[in-house]
């Protein structure tokens, strides 16, 4: 997998989230899949849904 598009958020920005909490559902040329926060904290949207990212490339931040 090289890049992936962002299908829809699951939260909005600067909404609380939690470990394992589902934050958006990704697609790549062979699968979709639903993206998990890693840790819990304060979400910041910095990549908007509809749009093909690059594998490693930042979509978000989480602030504890």
């Amino acid at each position: 997998m090289q890049e992936g598009t962002i299908l829809e958020w699951s939260v909005g920005e600067g909404d609380t989230v939690e470990p394992g909490q589902v934050l958006y559902r990704l697609e790549t040329d062979k699968v979709e899949m639903d993206v998990e926060a890693p840790v819990g904290g304060v979400i910041h949207i910095v990549a908007p849904a509809g749009s093909t990212y690059p594998v490693g490339a930042p979509v978000a931040t989480i602030e504890p």
